[in-house]
């Protein structure tokens, strides 16, 4: 079953499939070491890893595992990150939020904004019961986007990172569909 990646607008921004127009602006963010020290992965270092993320969102539209959008400010088209719902499984009503923004974008409210928007449409559209999303537990702005939106720690992983032979606990939140506000 194909799930198309939907384009979304906010109060400030567009979120829409990726095109191979934002090759260029997603290799400057994934290759940014402070966007990255607290991801799952070490930055970029070439253009593989670009066709292999756009390949990425291409499968999951077609096997309807999930939708990875471009974020852009609505003013000036800037691309300023991207923003995902992944392994959804209809049959539990549950995904996994994700999102990631270049530092020109910190700060400023857009992850909050972009994933309430990919919410407001991944509780409409799925039908989901629960979201669940992770976090670093040194990542403290994004454990915050994560409490504006209602989500709840539910526990610590354990040394589930290690990224560089940096080990890293991450933090579990969970938001349930009554708890939701949109």
């Amino acid at each position: 079953m194909t799930l198309p990646t939907p384009t979304l607008d906010t109060e400030r921004l567009q979120l829409r499939p990726f095109t191979y127009d934002d090759a260029d602006c997603l290799l400057e963010l994934q290759s940014d070491a402070d966007v990255l020290r607290y991801w799952d992965s070490p930055p970029w270092v070439d253009r593989v890893s670009v066709a292999r993320f756009m390949d990425g969102c291409r499968r999951m539209a077609e096997d309807g595992s999930g939708a990875r959008v471009a974020i852009e400010r609505g003013a000036d088209q800037t691309f300023i990150g991207w923003c995902t719902f992944n392994s959804w499984n209809p049959d539990f009503r549950s995904a996994s939020l994700g999102y990631c923004l270049n530092r020109a974008a910190w700060g400023q409210g857009y992850a909050t904004e972009a994933a309430r928007g990919m919410l407001r449409w991944a509780f409409d559209t799925l039908d989901l019961n629960r979201v669940q999303s992770e976090t670093d537990t040194r990542n403290l702005a994004s454990a915050r986007v994560l409490e504006k939106l209602g989500f709840v720690r539910e526990g610590t992983l354990r040394e589930d990172c290690i990224v560089n032979g940096d080990v890293s606990d991450s933090w579990v939140y969970g938001l349930l569909r009554r708890d939701w506000s949109s």
